[in-house]
């Protein structure tokens, strides 16, 4: 009997190409997309940086280039500038700062998250002065989630911060750190018409000088803020921004701060606001733990042994006269030789007596301490009876 089967059909070829080509097709579209991306990108980098030279902040970039492809976009910002133009009370005249490179990276899938680097150093000069500060770091690192329009959380981490006074070929020490982070989000629940943003900046090994000798020796911070008032968060100069924040009867609540130096440690909470002028109003309650460790460096032995100009003396005692203060010596020294050097020597244990006189016993982490306030006045600061600082007007 002759064979019946039928020969096997033959599938067509072109199946075989079916998902090569809708691979390839997929590559295109996706590639398409990605470079219509990168060309947003410098469009959407000029729109935003338009929206904040009109707030006196001007952002340039001298080489800006975007790659990344296929699943992520890095645009590098080379030699660049940010101009700040009346950003403080009463300064005008701009100031730039100036570094080498900005990288900015966004994954496609994830385009609300944007992370950049700072290469190191960056320098800071007044318009058409030489450099006269110069800001370095071994890591600079910044995230934000939610730019531009529904801004959500953002952080930025230095390691290893420094701030120098460049005068000529001398940099002169300003500011130190090994860790310097801040983070901020908005508060849960809270209106874009109203946002309310909450902080936290730590700070490890830093130190700062020029300042107050207090704040020259090595210390860690950890403070949480709560900030109100605000109506928004477009960009807008600070002292406008201040001036709104005074109007609405803004302030910052500081939720808790803990600095150690040493064996120094303290706390406080409270509320801070602005007044009419612009200056700092309010009052922190504050527990030390060692508060005999800071009466020395407030300089009360120093101005006393100098003769207690008035000047000096109005910052630590406001309403005692030098005058008065030196006829005592003196007299003290006529009477008895030596006696009124004792009494300038013994100076600060008097101080000391005075604080723990005003504040009362606590404990904190297991040590003696004192709780008292430091308190605010139009911009002059407190610590106990005693004038220790001026924070210059906001706006």
């Amino acid at each position: 009997m002759p064979d019946m089967t039928p020969a096997p059909r033959r599938r067509p070829l072109w199946r075989l190409f079916i998902m090569p080509a809708l691979l390839l097709v997929a590559a295109a579209a996706w590639s398409a997309f990605w470079f219509y991306a990168a060309s947003e990108v410098g469009v959407r980098a000029d729109a935003w940086a338009a929206r904040e030279a009109k707030s006196g902040r001007v952002y340039e970039c001298g080489k800006r280039s975007v790659a990344g492809y296929p699943f992520r976009l890095e645009v590098r910002c080379d030699d660049a500038r940010v101009s700040l133009i009346s950003q403080t009370a009463g300064a005008q005249a701009p100031f730039t700062a100036r570094l080498g490179e900005i990288m900015v990276i966004a994954q496609i899938y994830q385009p609300k998250l944007l992370i950049a680097e700072f290469k190191a150093p960056a320098t800071l000069a007044d318009r058409g002065q030489p450099p006269s500060m110069k800001v370095n770091w071994t890591l600079g690192r910044s995230s934000v989630i939610g730019l531009p329009n529904d801004l959500q959380r953002a952080s930025i981490v230095f390691d290893n911060p420094s701030i120098d006074r460049i005068n000529g070929p001398v940099e002169t020490p300003l500011a130190r750190a090994s860790h310097v982070e801040l983070h901020g989000r908005l508060a849960e629940g809270s209106a874009k018409d109203h946002p309310v943003i909450e902080a936290v900046l730590q700070i490890s090994g830093g130190n700062i000088q020029e300042v107050h000798p207090v704040l020259a020796q090595p210390f860690d911070a950890d403070i949480q803020t709560r900030l109100t008032g605000l109506k928004d968060l477009a960009p807008k100069p600070w002292p406008e921004r201040f001036r709104e924040l005074q109007a609405a009867g803004g302030h910052v609540e500081i939720v808790r701060s803990r600095i150690q130096q040493g064996d120094l440690i303290s706390v406080a909470a409270g509320t801070l606001s602005l007044n009419a002028q612009g200056r700092i109003d309010g009052e922190l309650q504050m527990t030390v733990a060692g508060i005999e460790k800071v009466i020395p460096l407030l300089g009360i032995e120093k101005i006393l042994e100098e003769g207690v100009p008035q000047a000096t003396l109005d910052r630590v005692a406001p309403g005692v006269k030098s005058q008065d203060l030196n006829n005592l010596f003196g007299a003290l020294d006529r009477a008895v030789p030596g006696l009124g050097k004792v009494v300038k020597q013994n100076a600060n244990a008097g101080v000391t007596a005075g604080i723990n006189a005003l504040g009362k016993a606590a404990e904190l982490e297991g040590k003696k301490a004192r709780a008292f306030p430091l308190r605010f006045v139009d911009g002059t600061v407190f610590f106990g009876p005693l004038k220790v600082g001026q924070v210059p007007p906001l706006f």
